[in-house]
């Protein structure tokens, strides 16, 4: 049976009318799912008995269970939820002075094969559909009472590689009538997917994308991210700037500092080089340590001097906030640990 939470508000209109209802009726399961937030047909309460029971026979629900929930020390909650085939998935939730942020998994493992990131070592499962990302947010909102504003898509898996699942998913989050959430309080991560990058910028979505670039050059980009292999430094950064050219975004540059391997000056002068005249931002992001993974956290002195010398020369460069390492729920930890737990 499908899953009632995959489909978009006009979809949803057009699945009705082929089970002979009328399409309003979209409208209000729509209230019901995303501003109610119910857990079963049964509460949908101004919809007829014989309706509901129609639904109950044509669409799944899709309540996530929570095999395990850690908080950390700084507030950041990490849920392992069964996706009800067998599989799991990791979502964080993070508290900031601004509200509430999410971190969903768009994919069950991932194909990136990223050597510093902790879903590597698990393998490529499957597509999460919208419903199953969308029912991330409203297990988590759920079990906490806690309403979230902003959403980032840095979980499990490559965004991009489960593109219309995901463009999808954001329009039901986006839609007023939906969640609510505005676009620009949603971003999208990649490890650089060109072509995912170039049909995103025609979307007409006001989302923030965010680019895992990580290294200035082909063969330190390729040791740490295969997929340069495929989409070099070169055709990346041009897809950037057509994107930033077409929709009039900032793009946000995500790089993480590795001790001894990414940041030393030189990477630093490089980085500046690469993205001079760019309108962006980096992120800068203190590398996890992850279970055989070859990379050492950059020191606090080097990141902090990483920083410096780029907003010295024009590159506005911000260090991310660590949140949930102890529960390894920072970036690049997801996945593999609670796995093997479970």
């Amino acid at each position: 049976m499908k899953n009632i939470k995959d489909y978009d508000l006009n979809d949803l209109k057009e699945e009705l009318v082929n089970i002979g209802e009328k399409p309003f009726r979209a409208e209000q399961i729509f209230k019901w799912l995303y501003q109610e937030k119910v857990k079963s047909f049964d509460e949908m309460t101004n919809l007829s008995l014989e309706l509901r029971e129609k639904l109950k026979q044509n669409y799944t629900f899709c309540n996530f269970n929570i095999l395990k929930k850690q908080e950390s020390k700084d507030g950041t909650i990490k849920y392992l939820f069964d996706v009800l085939d067998e599989n799991a998935i990791e979502t964080v939730l993070m508290s900031y002075h601004h509200g509430y942020s999410i971190c969903v998994s768009s994919q069950i493992g991932c194909k990136m094969g990223c050597k510093f990131c902790a879903s590597t070592g698990i393998d490529f499962v499957r597509n999460l559909s919208s419903g199953e990302i969308i029912e991330q947010l409203l297990a988590v909102e759920q079990d906490t009472g806690v309403k979230i504003s902003n959403i980032v898509f840095m979980g499990i898996g490559e965004p991009l590689n489960n593109y219309n699942n995901v463009i999808n998913s954001i329009r039901i989050m986006n839609n007023p009538k939906g969640l609510n959430i505005g676009a620009r309080h949603i971003s999208i991560s990649t490890s650089g997917l060109v072509p995912g990058i170039n049909r995103l910028a025609n979307e007409n979505i006001q989302c923030t994308l965010s680019i895992s670039l990580h290294a200035t050059n082909n063969e330190k980009r390729s040791s740490m991210m295969p997929i340069n292999n495929a989409f070099p430094i070169e055709e990346l950064m041009q897809a950037c700037k057509d994107y930033i050219e077409k929709t009039h975004r900032r793009i946000s540059f995500e790089y993480a500092l590795a001790k001894d391997n990414n940041d030393n000056l030189e990477d630093a002068k490089e980085l500046v080089k690469l993205l001079k005249g760019m309108n962006c931002h980096v992120n800068l992001i203190p590398i996890n340590k992850i279970e055989n993974g070859d990379f050492i956290k950059s020191s606090n002195e080097n990141i902090m001097k990483f920083r410096d010398y780029l907003n010295d020369h024009g590159i506005v460069a911000t260090i991310r906030r660590e949140l949930g390492s102890d529960i390894d729920a920072a970036c690049g930890q997801l996945r593999r640990t609670a796995l093997n737990k479970h």
